[in-house]
């Protein structure tokens, strides 16, 4: 009896929130049709939890009720379970229901146990039946969404097993999908739920954490909220104040990748502020920064740039009066609505109607999943690439004419290359990133200009392999190099020979003279020692600080050395010395070189200088000394001993202002084995 009467109060719950979200009458009568239905279909069964089956489907219609989804979608909640477990079929369904409404529940129904290998093939093969029909009809996964998140509340009831490999599928899986479409409640649910069963003892420390700070968070942001709010008076702005708790499993996950203890995560308690429109975000933005004082790097701008599942808003972090560091997050009511609810905000009820505004091309996770080979591609590993390409979080990056392209983080100029054209992809031979060369390598950042930089003559080889992250690049390169395999072999081939004669000649080159002795060292110079602050020295290409340099082992240049510079296939800039014999054995080198220069790398003022010393000891640490006199900084430096067994040396410097630098030469003069002091 009692059984009956929790079940009965869930179904009257049900319709209570559907009147209270002014769902048409009509509507209402048609879902309370599909409930009585669902529960005759239902009757007889129970949950581990010992409580009518039924219970759940109704629990579930409800979470998508609170997203104001439509009566077909609320009913396909009802009736989601009705194909697996009981007598029902799709053609009874869709008979009684209509035949939206029956693909949305065979979009859900789990692949049956036959059909499958075994319970784990069975739950992959779900999960992408589930996703083909998310890309025809983005409400499947609201369904599985809202599924999954009853679930997690219910866990317990399971074994420990089951309840662990349900967690980590809703850890890795349903929760970035949730984040993906911009339900940010629901994914902060299911994660908060993974969490606790995953590791308990973190959870229920931070759970405590939280809990003891609640009273004194809210005094703080009591005073913060009043400051504010006259701010927004004065200068005629409406606003709303909340207060922001991270959620427990961005805590926990914070704590684990910075190896932070709770204490020492700043941004647990923020505030959230709300008000009309974008131009109000700035100027918000403008009296919390007026009012305390701004941290650099930590503003962001998600407005003019939002996020791929449509997120926009303002974050910054200030330091307030009291000196607690603050994170403000601004963003319009329209803006809340879609950070909250995401793309379900699109479903909306206005006068009776259901309206949906969401063109389904304007999703980006059903625009990955459209243009991801391996979605239905059924000899790859599924599970392992859906989670790196397709559930990671995304960057968007630019080509110079203004193209956008969203790729996963972790992206490369390779990926690039092959997300704008195969060709483009097959004939990269190198990459600029906001306009300075960079390795094939290098992970993108988000907003980055890419140019890819192509000549008829590159083409992929098995260490692209190795570089690319997205299946579509790595198909592409397979695909040519299956194509091309003898090329490819001439190639590895004509590759050692070069190897060979250029270990020959590095032999011959042992005892070779730099041509400028005045400016430089002989190879035959004795090193007596070499410093080189790696942050400080760097190159310039063309002017431009560049980093996809390689130094060639011929010559090994070093700062100081005449140097130059050919642009190699794939390899980026190959520098040498300028009269390395090994350059006249480089075909067409007069066409491929490329002006290279030593180059500092400081905020502050840099000088070269060179000196020539009687032999000693402790040359550097002297030199040194008197450079930190005027609060200087030796930032390179090499010293080596030559023939009539003098120092030569060559040294970069760096200095608050170019005055101290008179100042410095003449300290540096002082010492006693210094002979002469040149300004390079």
């Amino acid at each position: 009896m009692e059984e009956i009467n929790t079940l009965k109060a869930e179904i009257d719950s049900l319709e209570k929130s559907l009147e209270t979200k002014k769902y048409p009458e009509q509507d209402i009568s048609d879902i309370m049709n599909a409930v009585r239905y669902g529960e005759k279909m239902h009757s007889d069964q129970k949950r581990a939890s010992g409580e009518p089956y039924f219970i759940h489907p109704i629990a579930v219609a409800k979470i998508l009720i609170e997203l104001n989804l439509d009566k077909n979608t609320i009913i396909a909640a009802i009736l989601h379970d009705t194909v697996e477990d009981t007598d029902a079929d799709y053609n009874i369904i869709e008979t009684n229901f209509g035949e939206e409404v029956a693909k949305l529940v065979d979009g859900v129904t789990k692949i049956t146990v036959v059909k499958a290998a075994n319970k784990s093939a069975q739950e992959v093969e779900t999960l992408r039946k589930i996703l083909i029909a998310m890309v025809k009809d983005v409400r499947v996964i609201l369904i599985k969404l809202a599924d999954k998140l009853h679930n997690m509340t219910t866990l317990s009831y399971l074994n420990k097993e089951r309840q662990k490999a349900i967690a980590e599928e809703c850890l890795e899986v349903y929760a970035p999908i949730a984040g993906q479409l911009g339900i940010s409640w629901i994914k902060a649910e299911l994660e908060n739920l993974a969490l606790k069963h995953l590791h308990p003892i973190s959870y229920k420390q931070i759970l405590e954490f939280l809990d003891a700070k609640k009273i004194e968070k809210e005094e703080y942001q009591k005073d913060i909220e009043n400051k504010l709010k006259q701010a927004a008076k004065e200068e005629d702005i409406e606003i709303e104040i909340s207060a922001r708790v991270k959620n427990i499993y961005s805590i926990y996950r914070k704590m684990r990748d910075n190896e932070k203890s709770l204490e020492e995560i700043y941004d647990i308690f923020g505030i959230r502020i709300l008000c009309d429109t974008a131009n109000d975000c700035y100027a918000i933005l403008g009296l919390v920064h007026k009012l305390w004082i701004p941290i650099e790097r930590r503003f962001k701008d998600y407005i003019a740039v939002p996020k791929s599942n449509r997120y926009r808003s303002l974050h910054t972090t200030v330091i307030t009066d009291e000196g607690k560091l603050l994170e403000a997050q601004i963003r319009s009511y329209e803006m809340h609505k879609t950070a909250e609810y995401g793309i379900a905000a699109h479903w909306l009820y206005k006068k009776g109607k259901t309206t949906n505004n969401l063109n389904p091309n304007d999703i980006s996770l059903i625009n990955r999943l459209m243009q991801w080979n391996n979605l239905e591609n059924y000899e790859t590993d599924f599970l392992k690439d859906l989670k790196k390409e397709i559930l990671k979080d995304t960057i968007y990056v630019f080509t110079p004419d203004g193209d956008i392209f969203e790729m996963p983080i972790g992206s490369t100029a390779i990926d690039f290359a092959y997300s704008i054209h195969t060709e483009v992809g097959d004939h990269t031979a190198g990459a600029k990133a906001d306009g300075y060369i960079i390795p094939l390598s290098r992970h993108l950042k988000n907003t980055q200009v890419i140019e890819i930089i192509t000549t008829k003559n590159a083409h992929p080889t098995p260490h692209w392999l190795k570089i690319a992250k997205t299946t579509k690049a790595k198909s592409k390169i397979r695909h040519w190099l299956n194509r091309n395999s003898n090329l490819l072999k001439d190639a590895t081939k004509n590759k050692k020979q070069e190897t060979a004669e250029e270990d020959k000649l590095n032999k011959q080159n042992k005892e070779a003279k730099i041509t400028d002795e005045s400016e430089q060292y002989n190879d035959s110079d004795i090193l007596v020692m070499e410093i080189r602050d790696k942050n400080k020295i760097t190159l310039s290409v063309n002017g431009e600080k560049n980093t996809m340099i390689n130094f060639a082992r011929c010559c090994s240049p070093v700062s100081g050395d005449i140097i130059i510079g050919y642009i190699s296939v794939g390899r980026g800039i190959i520098v040498h010395k300028s009269d390395c014999k090994n350059l006249k054995n480089i075909k067409n080198l007069n066409n491929r070189t490329i002006d290279v220069q030593w180059e500092a790398v400081s905020k502050k003022a840099s000088r070269k200088f060179k000196v020539t010393a009687r032999k000693t000891h402790n040359l550097f640490s002297e030199i040194e000394g008197a450079i930190k006199k005027h609060n200087g900084h030796l930032i390179e430096g090499r010293l080596a001993e030559s023939d009539n067994e003098k120092l030569t040396g060559f040294f970069t410097m760096e200095l608050d202002n170019d005055e101290d630098f008179g100042k410095a030469v003449k300290s540096i003069r002082t010492i006693p084995s210094i002979i002469n002091i040149y300004v390079v």
